[in-house]
């Protein structure tokens, strides 16, 4: 038995843009309210969730799901309103009590980092050397930078490069490029395909914040992760884990039989953008964290520990610990 029962949502809001009405269910047993399952529309969350909510996977629990930024999903993790949930790492530290990770669903890797821009007549200067580095951390330090979301991993990176920033502008991730081309903020982190297209709008890269963390870390990047209430029973929590690391392997299968899910959320994305975000971001460590993944994971929250940004927890990082 689940520990809570799902919101009651009300059928019938309006169309998705998959077809179906926002909160539309995937039947897999009748006798059991579906998991409240929440991710982003990017397209590696599509692509990586498509087989379950599409009920590809036989015997899966039923969900429910809802698409939203990461910013609002890390919000509304926050505020306990999701079995299943895709966050931020960074926001994972704030959320040990009410959820743990699964091993599998996760966004990590190596060159998959978050890039800090700027124009490229700007004041601020690219960092080719460590030299530079620390030079250009303390200017981003006191000057405005736009960030997607206060608890973003990529907010989490830019304060441990610079030991903080003063004047931090938190916005959506698809607004920082245009804020930085506007003169809005000095710089911008970008996410997701903000790494492909930065330079279609004029801006050029002053460091790649996942670089920077694999070379002073010697590991990949810890960018996201599905987190699963632990108010659910033990049983069903394993049976989630089998059904995103199954809903992965369906996806890496059959990755054409993915995309027409994945272009109905991502409409406005160049098609060869829209395949290139997906390389990206699935990958092995999407499969399985695996002994690498779960170092990388535990040094990120040690070094925001370090800082004294995110609470103390006496709870393992996953729900099988």
């Amino acid at each position: 038995m689940r520990g809570q029962a799902p919101e009651q949502r009300s059928p019938g809001a309006g169309a998705s843009k998959e077809g179906r009405k926002p909160g539309a269910v995937v039947e897999r047993r009748a006798f059991e309210p579906p998991l409240r399952l929440a991710y982003s529309p990017c397209p590696n969350d599509t692509f990586i969730f498509r087989a379950w909510v599409q009920g590809l996977l036989p015997g899966a629990p039923a969900v429910e799901e809802r698409l939203e930024d990461i910013d609002t999903l890390n919000l509304m993790a926050l505020q306990n309103r999701a079995d299943v949930i895709k966050v931020s790492i960074y926001a994972f530290a704030h959320l040990r009590d009410p959820y743990a990770l699964l091993h599998s669903g996760g966004a990590l890797g190596r060159g998959c980092g978050p890039l800090i821009v700027g124009k490229k007549d700007g004041r601020l200067r690219p960092a080719p050397s460590l030299q530079r580095v620390a030079v250009l951390a303390d200017e981003l330090a006191h000057a405005r930078v736009a960030i997607p979301g206060g608890l973003t991993t990529a907010a989490l990176l830019a304060g441990l490069l610079t030991g903080g920033l003063r004047h931090p502008v938190v916005m959506p991730f698809d607004r920082i490029m245009p804020a930085v081309v506007a003169g809005e903020v000095e710089a911008g982190v970008v996410i997701h395909e903000g790494r492909f297209t930065f330079g279609s709008y004029g801006l050029r890269r002053l460091l790649d914040l996942g670089e920077w963390w694999e070379e002073t870390s010697g590991l990949p990047i810890p960018l996201g992760g599905i987190a699963v209430s632990r108010s659910l029973d033990r049983g069903l929590q394993g049976e989630i884990e089998q059904a995103v690391r199954s809903s992965v392997e369906h996806a890496r299968a059959d990755p054409e039989g993915a995309m027409d899910y994945v272009r109905r959320h991502s409409q406005e994305m160049d098609p060869l953008v829209c395949r290139r975000h997906i390389d990206l971001y699935v990958n092995d460590f999407t499969s399985d964290y695996g002994e690498e993944g779960k170092r990388a994971i535990g040094a990120l929250l040690e070094a925001a520990s370090a800082l004294h940004i995110v609470p103390g927890s006496e709870k393992g990082l996953f729900w099988d610990e």
